[in-house]
């Protein structure tokens, strides 16, 4: 089924359009984590484009105030306990929404981990303003209400994950009834050749051993059990109006092809690029428009070489079929699932649970709370509150 308000029919992803002269105002909610640094570093490049407005993080103060230090952005907030020592400072999760609303910020990349990013989401589209989006939980949690929140308020999505910016590069402004089916890649982490009663015994430092990519402990975990992918296909689901039989996964170890689109006509278009999240955060910037930028080295078809593919071992890394099956689903289940995997996840870190639990906990929690409504902003947050409790008390 299609979502019933697909962000790109409802013209959240931004149409073709002249080039932009204005200096746009940029505000960063998770600026010190990995795609917010990689931000950054973006910006630095090109003065003369953006100026940053805000900057937000959970609880690295110190990365934070050299952040500030260096871009001087009006709007500094760190989520948690630990602003008395930058008394202009704004403290708590309100900060995240305060920076995303205000008045200079043009865009906002909303770069935060979990289910805390959905609030700035809704918030920012709702006034009419570009949410480059990397914090795919807005969308698997309530992707139909962001589709709202961005009609009523004109504001756009553009993704970051370098999935969905190769899908929005293959497809261009092509109409949806002429793609076949997308593709999306997945590395498959560290465990891709591990056997599964392997898996169950690895540990916390094994599964922080990305391959490819360097990303926040968090998303490491979940690339590791594929739950990653899962938020993914919901996410382009939700981005693009595509059902979940026309959305595929498959497994690409040197993590160059990003996405592929298959046309009805059988031809095959392919967004190909070295990993490096700069690259999607600069075309989430720029979009429609490409500006020059030499930051990241070119791609060489030869050093990547060979480009290799294989099929997702489902039964050994069950969390990707759970988190489709939650999407098709619908109501409160792709809710549900982010939460139970968001809580095993933090369990898993701290030592609680071995790494099989990590599935087992969404799928028990999927059995027990997956039917909840979702209709509304207050039963989706409540679906999430109670399945963190849940998965604690399974864990106690």
């Amino acid at each position: 089924m299609r979502p019933s308000s697909c962000l790109l029919a409802v013209g959240c992803i931004a149409p073709c359009a002249g080039p932009r002269l204005k200096r746009r105002g940029v505000a960063i909610l998770g600026s010190t984590g990995s795609v917010g640094t990689a931000a950054l570093r973006v910006l630095a490049r090109h003065p003369d484009r953006f100026r940053v407005t805000g900057l937000t993080a959970f609880s690295n103060a110190p990365l934070l105030a050299e952040q500030a230090a260096q871009f001087k952005p009006a709007i500094v907030g760190l989520v948690s306990n630990g602003v008395t020592q930058h008394e202009e400072w704004r403290g708590g999760p309100e900060c995240l929404v305060q920076a995303a609303r205000a008045p200079d910020a043009d865009i906002v990349l909303n770069a935060i981990v979990g289910a805390a990013g959905l609030d700035a989401t809704l918030a920012a589209v709702g006034l009419g303003k570009r949410v480059a989006l990397a914090n795919k939980e807005s969308l698997v949690m309530a992707g139909d209400l962001v589709a709202e929140a961005c009609r009523q308020g004109g504001g756009e999505i553009i993704p970051v994950d370098s999935e969905h910016s190769a899908i929005l590069q293959c497809v261009g402004t092509r109409p949806h009834t002429e793609v076949r089916r997308v593709v999306l890649t997945a590395s498959g982490g560290p465990f891709r050749s591990w056997a599964l009663d392997r898996l169950e015994r690895a540990t916390v430092s094994d599964a922080l051993q990305h391959p490819t990519w360097r990303m926040g402990r968090k998303i490491t975990i979940d690339s590791a059990t594929l739950a990653n992918k899962a938020l993914e296909v919901i996410e382009a689901h939700f981005l693009f109006g595509f059902s979940y039989d026309q959305i595929e996964v498959v497994v690409h170890p040197q993590s160059v092809v990003h996405s592929f689109v298959e046309f009805v006509d059988g031809s095959v278009v392919a967004q190909l690029g070295i990993p490096n999240m700069e690259l999607p955060v600069l075309y989430a910037l720029t979009h429609p428009e490409r500006i020059e930028d030499t930051g990241v080295p070119s791609f060489d078809p030869v050093d990547s070489s060979p480009l290799t593919f294989e099929r997702v071992r489902s039964d050994d890394f069950p969390a990707l079929r759970l988190g489709i099956e939650a999407g098709r689903r619908g109501g409160a289940a792709p809710a549900v699932f982010n939460a139970a995997n968001e809580q095993a996840v933090a369990l898993f870190l701290e030592g609680r649970v071995t790494f099989g639990d990590i599935p087992r906990a969404i799928a028990t929690s999927l059995d027990a709370l997956g039917d909840l409504g979702g209709a509304s902003r207050e039963a989706l947050i409540s679906a999430d509150m109670r399945t963190r409790a849940y998965v604690r008390e399974l864990y106690r």
